[in-house]
């Protein structure tokens, strides 16, 4: 037991644990919707835009959260206007202005011929190097989102599922997707520290699709992603000390390691008698289908 208690002697080590489950919380609450609204590849790729940030605010000598925020703000806006033209598309959007601002990024190391410590948490996380501002900016973001999914839950959920008949009930669509993206700018800039742009879309889409498995209906799929993505950054934590591994890479891991049980899980359910066939792979084939209340 001894043993087992050992790393929760170290206060680095609490204020990780205490980061990874904030952050792998808030992850999978707006992973969900960018998970329905089928659009994982845009946390990978606003992660990634924002490093570029990161270093154009390390070049300028600002702060990293200051340049960080600028530049995701601007990404966000750039790919809504680019997605808005039919004739790019949001896929084309986000993977144009999101690399082009990474390879800016590399551009400006390559320039500078070295890194910094802020420069390899954000490629790879630094979780075990958490400061008690850090755990603020994160507790400040989840407040941010709180806020937002709370008083825009109906907008926010009618155009996750259906723009066009939203924009006819006079929902105003381009203000809710730009909100929506701002707060998911906010999200991967506050988790870039404890897992890095290499895994933050895992973080984002793997509690999400893990919940979606086991349950149907939209309030308990975002209780339970949040729940999981929680748990997932605090064990994933907790195990990298005894496995000696990157926590970032155990947080991911762990989360894997849980959608696999569950999908197994479903697909053992669908054999039992009386079970109506559909298994694992069939539900996650639907995930993008509108929950039953």
């Amino acid at each position: 037991m001894s043993a087992l208690a050992e790393p929760l002697a170290f206060d680095f080590f609490l204020r990780g644990m205490a980061a990874a489950a904030l952050a792998g919380a808030l992850c999978a609450a707006v992973g969900v919707y960018v998970v329905l609204r089928g659009l994982s590849y845009i946390g990978h790729g606003l992660a990634h835009g924002i490093f570029g940030g990161a270093v154009v605010s390390f070049v300028a000598g600002v702060s990293f959260y200051a340049g960080a925020t600028v530049w995701g703000a601007l990404s966000v806006l750039l790919i809504n206007g680019a997605a808005r033209r039919r004739q790019i598309g949001g896929d084309a959007a986000v993977g144009i202005v999101t690399t082009s601002a990474f390879a800016l990024g590399v551009a400006l190391i390559s320039r500078q011929g070295r890194f910094s410590r802020d420069f390899d948490a954000a490629l790879f996380g630094e979780i075990l190097g958490i400061t008690n501002a850090d755990l603020f900016v994160i507790a400040g973001v989840i407040a941010l989102a709180a806020a937002v999914l709370f008083f825009w839950w109906k907008p926010i959920l009618f155009t996750t599922f259906d723009q066009e008949v939203a924009g006819a009930y006079g929902v105003p669509v381009p203000w809710v997707e730009a909100l929506f993206s701002l707060v998911l700018a906010a999200t991967v800039i506050a988790s870039l520290q404890v897992l890095g742009v290499t895994l933050i879309a895992a973080a984002l889409v793997i509690p999400p699709v893990t919940a979606r498995l086991l349950v149907d209906s939209f309030t308990r799929l975002f209780a339970l992603a949040t729940l999981l993505g929680g748990l997932g950054g605090l064990g994933g934590v907790y195990l990298s000390w005894f496995a000696d591994v990157s926590s970032g890479a155990a947080i991911v891991l762990l989360q894997a390691a849980l959608f696999l049980l569950a999908l197994g899980w479903t697909a053992a359910r669908s054999r039992w008698p009386g079970a109506d066939g559909h298994g694992g792979v069939a539900r996650l084939a639907a995930l993008r289908r509108p929950p039953l209340d």
